[in-house]
């Protein structure tokens, strides 16, 4: 495994860095509140950062969120990026690629996902989807959203007829929405248009999902192309949401060390006080073992390996590790920490959204050791 960035990925890199660092500043972040910054995200498109994600891979996508993590910037790149430019190029047809990819590369196009799988939502066979999803990330600001059904089928909804959007009251660092579907049109993603299921609503346990590892050497017969899909989408999205995780550690920690190096008690900076350090060391290491997971099951992905174990073993870091980091950096900076205006909050409220987002930590470590124990 080697994960040095080619020169392609590094450039990619270094322009988000100074994107994210020059618009993402707090006073623009307060402005946004749980909104998108469209300065910024244009900022973005132009520069090629979308559409550029293609070539780049999951790996350099993993690089680009960690950048937009240490500043936790207000816009729905992940979402877009995996749920759009990353599943359609993948998994879409090329009357798909050459109609969605352009508007999602220059960002007309905003693609949210509703992941993981709703048992609530079912094609209802007049070619459109029924049902309800709860909670669906940057939904404010999609204009499509990669639905997952009951039967881990793959659809592109665009947002109007038959789709209604309501505010959650969840509070959340970013936008999300409550997606209601009524008849509402949707295509399959791919080649896999399959019969509508049955319609009795009791009916909606899809059975064990196949492992998402496209690379596999004979892998046997696939019962279900889109299930796999399914399957790909949510390891690719793990992955790519355990970068972004990596990177709002790493912020935080670094707000932490700036804090603790400045700020003294009784004549000494905090930085000097064994505690602290100890308290700071193991956030490194948490954060660093956020980040080489990432890359690695990203690595794997880019390189056609079969990588599921590996996407569950990112998410499980990003969520239990990534829970202990920014609660140390929220700790370490001492009653500052406890203000909601302040800039290292932000890094708190992103921590704890993503620790439980696509499986918390216990649920992802239970389908890793059930991917495991089934041989798969």
């Amino acid at each position: 495994m080697d994960f040095t960035p080619t020169e392609a990925q590094a450039a990619a890199r270094d322009l988000a860095a100074r994107i994210f660092a020059d618009l993402a500043t707090h006073e623009r972040l307060r402005a946004a509140g749980t909104g998108s910054d469209p300065e910024l995200w244009k900022a973005l498109t132009a520069a090629g950062l979308v559409a550029a994600v293609e070539e780049l891979g999951l790996l350099g996508l993993v690089l680009l969120l960690e950048e937009q993590g240490r500043t936790t910037a207000q816009v729905p790149y992940a979402a877009s990026c995996v749920y759009g430019q990353l599943a359609v190029a993948a998994h879409g047809t090329s009357e798909q690629r050459e109609r969605l990819l352009p508007g999602i590369g220059d960002g007309s196009v905003v693609v949210a996902g509703a992941f993981p799988a709703q048992q609530g939502v079912r094609p209802s066979g007049r070619g459109g989807l029924t049902g309800t999803v709860p909670v669906v990330p940057w939904l404010r600001d999609a204009t499509h959203v990669l639905v997952a059904d009951a039967g881990r089928r793959l659809w592109l909804v665009p947002l109007g007829e038959g789709t209604g959007i309501e505010e959650t009251e969840l509070t959340a660092p970013w936008s999300a929405g409550r997606l209601t579907l009524d008849e509402a049109p949707a295509e399959p993603l791919g080649t896999d248009p399959r019969p509508a299921p049955d319609p009795d609503p009791a009916a909606t346990d899809p059975g064990p999902a196949p492992d998402p590892d496209p690379g596999a050497t004979d892998p046997g017969p696939d019962p279900d192309p889109g299930a796999t899909a399914y399957a790909d989408v949510l390891a690719t999205a793990r992955t790519a949401f355990a970068g972004l995780q990596a990177g709002v550690c790493a912020g935080s920690l670094a707000r932490a060390v700036a804090h603790t190096n400045t700020r003294e008690q009784f004549g000494r900076p905090l930085a000097t006080r064994q505690a602290v350090q100890l308290r700071a060391a193991d956030a490194h290491m948490d954060t660093e073992a956020i980040r080489v997971t990432a890359y690695e099951a990203a690595w794997r992905r880019d390189a056609g390996l079969p990588y599921a174990t590996h996407a569950l073993t990112a998410a499980w870091w990003a969520s239990e590790a990534g829970q202990r980091v920014v609660h140390t950096g929220q700790h370490l900076h001492g009653g500052a920490g406890a203000d909601v205006e302040h800039p290292v909050h932000r890094h708190f409220l992103w921590g704890r959204q993503l620790d439980a987002y696509l499986g918390s930590g216990g649920e992802v470590l239970q389908e890793l050791g059930e991917l495991i124990a089934s041989g798969d």
